[in-house]
């Protein structure tokens, strides 16, 4: 490994633990991986919380056939919930996640004191631009005034140049959060960046023209492709080679939810400029949305959540969103007044 290489984990390591999860003498935290994780990542973040004299331990389970409730036949249940139900701090960096499933669903709501992050197969470069060099602060003053003009909006509504157009309402029961860093309390925590919203249920209408889409290639290939949503619900698949496998991707869960909208993530990490082709990263692009469907927890969604076999993600880049009629984010830039000093104070900062 380079010098450069053991920096970059160095660097991530001190952010994350020291920074973000600010680990104390003592608590415990359960780092899961898989035969897929990036095990140099794992252990420098090992590493870093014995320094901070925590008490970690890795656990290595087989890779699931799927990610969330598919996976469930291929891990070991009980073991894993006696281990998780009992540490401070769950660091998922699976290649196949967890996340949704039944042993997930089971941990976060019987252990209270929970901090929980997923980083799912990230890779240290990708890391290293998502949780570092900004200050957590700053981007938590954006995505807390964000998320205020969020929670008065009745609708939300994005485009982009691509022909994204689509509208949806809120609903004041389902989620409304942000993640900008701050692990030191119980969360069911992202990497940071984002403000999400989960729409309300069946108001989801127009056309998404995604730039990259989980189970597809349009990514790799530098195409789109296209869902247009009618009452929340996906009822068509267009515009690119992907279609018949994308269609297929579905049809293979035999599950209406699987079509159904999850949330909606503003994306605002000033780390991400563009997209790379990782999923945790790209779904915090500056200026970008990231649509989920299928699986939702009764935690974003009470009292029941969406129960679905499984759960995907898509982003689109350079939206134009309103709150309301009233452009916050225009292009990918943030345009709202009130929002602008702030966003700038952010961008000045980034590796200054």
């Amino acid at each position: 490994m380079s010098s450069s290489e053991i920096q970059s984990l160095e660097k991530i390591a001190e952010v994350l633990i020291h920074d973000m999860f600010n680990v104390q003498q003592g608590e415990t935290v359960a780092i899961t991986v898989d035969k897929g994780s990036y095990m140099d990542i794992a252990q420098s973040l090992f590493d870093k919380i014995k320094d901070a004299c925590g008490l970690p331990m890795i656990i290595n389970i087989p890779v699931g056939r799927g990610d969330s409730e598919v996976g469930m036949p291929d891990w070991p249940v009980s073991p894993l919930l006696a281990a998780l139900n009992n540490v401070d701090i769950w660091i998922e960096m699976n290649s196949v996640v967890l996340l949704y499933s039944t042993i997930w669903e089971t941990v976060m709501r019987e252990n209270k004191k929970m901090r929980y992050l997923i980083l799912g197969h990230s890779t240290a470069d990708s890391l290293e631009r998502v949780l570092t060099g900004y200050n957590i602060s700053d981007l938590g003053k954006l995505l807390n005034r964000i998320m205020e003009m969020a929670r008065s909006t009745n609708v939300v509504r994005v485009t982009n140049k691509n022909g994204t157009d689509i509208t949806y309402l809120t609903d004041p029961a389902h989620a409304l959060d942000i993640d900008d860093g701050d692990y030191t309390k119980p969360i069911f925590g992202t990497a940071p960046g984002y403000v999400n919203i989960v729409p309300k249920v069946g108001t989801m209408e127009g056309r998404i023209v995604f730039d990259q889409l989980q189970n597809t290639k349009i990514f790799d290939k530098k195409e789109r492709l296209t869902l247009t949503m009618k009452e929340g619900e996906i009822i068509d698949v267009s515009g690119s080679s992907e279609v018949d496998h994308f269609r297929k991707y579905l049809e293979s869960f035999d599950d209406p939810n699987m079509y159904k909208i999850s949330h909606h993530m503003i994306g605002l990490n000033p780390g991400v400029k563009s997209l790379v082709g990782e999923i945790v990263e790209d779904e915090r692009v500056w200026g970008g949305s990231d649509f989920g469907f299928g699986y939702t927890s009764p935690i974003d969604m009470p009292p029941h959540g969406q129960i679905a076999k499984s759960h995907f993600d898509g982003i689109i880049v350079d939206t134009t969103i309103y709150f309301d009629d009233v452009k916050i984010i225009e292009d990918g830039n943030i345009c709202h007044p009130s929002l602008v000093p702030i966003a700038e104070s952010l961008m000045n900062g980034v590796n200054a």
